[in-house]
């Protein structure tokens, strides 16, 4: 009974003295010391479903204005990361990622799921947006035509986005593109105003 102790003693990872003689009663299992709970998970199922969507093209805003997308990484500084995540929650615009953590979905999400558990963000996986728009660096800012259709291999026309790479807020990058592009400065604008906190 002495080694039968001892061995339970291990198994649950206690320091216990052991008694030579057998104890009237077997152990408590309810005085166990409980393993933490687990944190929530991501919901990788739903993040499977965006990187499945982006075969038909980059996201979309949810809403009518032009879509924004935003360029990241994860291996851009977290204080980054929390800025864009918060403004592109604030705006509308979509956080596009090149692809997954080390080729695992299990990884990816955990490197999210502290981000998205903060802020409501429609984000993709998608290598080929990349591709499409020219993205060398990142954080990058693309502001698209509405009109324009970006299916496929590449956009019509380079007239039909503009971009902006940098590692600076979404309301400068906006303001970069509104005095770099007259022809998109209304659209800059508008995502702008989006970003203006609410008025009492």
């Amino acid at each position: 009974m002495w080694a039968i102790n001892r061995i339970i003693g291990v198994v649950f990872g206690l320091s216990v003295m052991v008694a030579q003689a057998a104890p009237p009663s077997g152990p408590r299992i309810d005085a166990l010391p409980k393993p933490a709970s687990p944190p929530p998970t991501l919901d990788l199922e739903a993040l499977a479903r965006t990187y499945a969507a982006s075969a038909q093209g980059p996201g979309r805003a949810a809403d009518s204005g032009p879509p924004l997308l935003v360029f990241i990484s994860l291996s851009i500084p977290r204080p980054s990361l929390e800025r864009l995540f918060a403004q592109a929650e604030r705006a509308g615009a979509v956080l596009v990622l090149r692809g997954l953590v080390k080729g695992s979905w299990r990884e990816t999400g955990a490197a999210l799921h502290p981000l998205l558990a903060r802020h409501k963000v429609a984000l993709q996986i998608d290598p080929q947006a990349f591709d499409r728009y020219g993205i060398a660096a990142v954080p990058s800012v693309v502001l698209r035509k509405r009109q324009a259709a970006c299916d496929g291999g590449t956009c019509p026309e380079a007239a039909a986005f503009v971009r902006v790479s940098g590692d600076v807020s979404l309301d400068y990058a906006l303001a970069a593109l509104q005095r770099s592009a007259p022809s998109f400065a209304a659209d800059a604008e508008q995502w702008r105003q989006r970003l203006q906190p609410a008025e009492p």
